[in-house]
C-alpha cells in the first residue's frame, strides 16, 4: 500500500525568548516525542524548509525548540504557523497489534459480512476510546476497539474489517 512518507507531527505556534527558540504545538503522544524526531520538514503553502532540532524541552504547558540556523526572534517569528512534518522512517516500528494513525488513513473499511463502508478519513481521541471516521456513501464514526468493533487490520491489503451494522 502506498502511504505518504511525510507525517504531520505539529506546528510552530509562537516564539520563545530572544535567541530564536520557537514554541511548538505537538500532535505526538507523548507531546515531547516531537523533539526526538530530527530533522523537521517545515511546510507553509508551497514553501518547505528542512531544519535540525538542536535542543528542546517542556516549558509549562508548551514545548520549545531551538532549530539549527534560527538564532534570533525575527527568524523564529518567520516560522510561526509552519506545519512540522517528519519522514515515516523516523518513527520507531510499531509493535504487533499497534498502529500509527497515519498507517490507517486511507484503508478500505468493510464489515465482517463483506459490505464496503468507505475509507478511513481520520481518527479522533474522545477520551473513552479513539474513533475512526469513515467516509463513503455516508460518513460513519466507529469506535476503535480492537477485537471488538475492529476485527482485523491488514496494512498490506489496505483493509480494515469491522463488526458494524452498515445501516448504523
Amino acid at each position: 500500500m502506498n502511504k505518504a512518507t511525510d507525517i504531520s507531527v505539529g506546528k510552530v505556534s509562537g516564539v520563545f525568548g530572544i535567541k530564536g527558540w520557537v514554541k511548538v504545538f505537538s500532535y505526538t503522544e507523548s507531546r515531547e516525542n516531537i523533539l526526538k524526531y530530527s530533522p523537521w520538514l517545515l511546510k507553509k503553502g508551497t514553501e518547505t524548509k528542512v531544519l535540525k532540532v538542536v535542543e528542546g524541552n517542556s516549558q509549562g504547558k508548551f514545548l520549545v525548540a531551538q532549530l539549527e540556523g534560527v538564532s534570533d526572534r525575527d527568524q523564529a517569528a518567520a516560522l510561526m504557523g509552519w506545519e512540522i512534518f517528519i519522514k515515516a522512517e523516523q518513527l520507531p516500528k510499531a509493535r504487533k497489534g499497534e498502529y500509527y494513525w497515519s498507517d490507517l488513513i486511507g484503508l478500505t473499511v468493510k464489515t465482517n459480512l463483506g459490505v464496503e463502508l468507505g475509507v478511513v478519513d481520520s481518527l479522533l481521541e474522545t477520551g473513552a476510546n479513539d474513533v475512526v471516521i469513515v467516509t463513503g456513501e455516508r460518513d460513519r464514526v466507529i469506535p476503535f476497539l480492537q477485537n471488538e468493533t475492529i476485527i482485523e487490520i491488514n496494512l498490506d491489503l489496505g483493509l480494515m474489517i469491522v463488526d458494524w451494522d452498515p445501516d448504523f
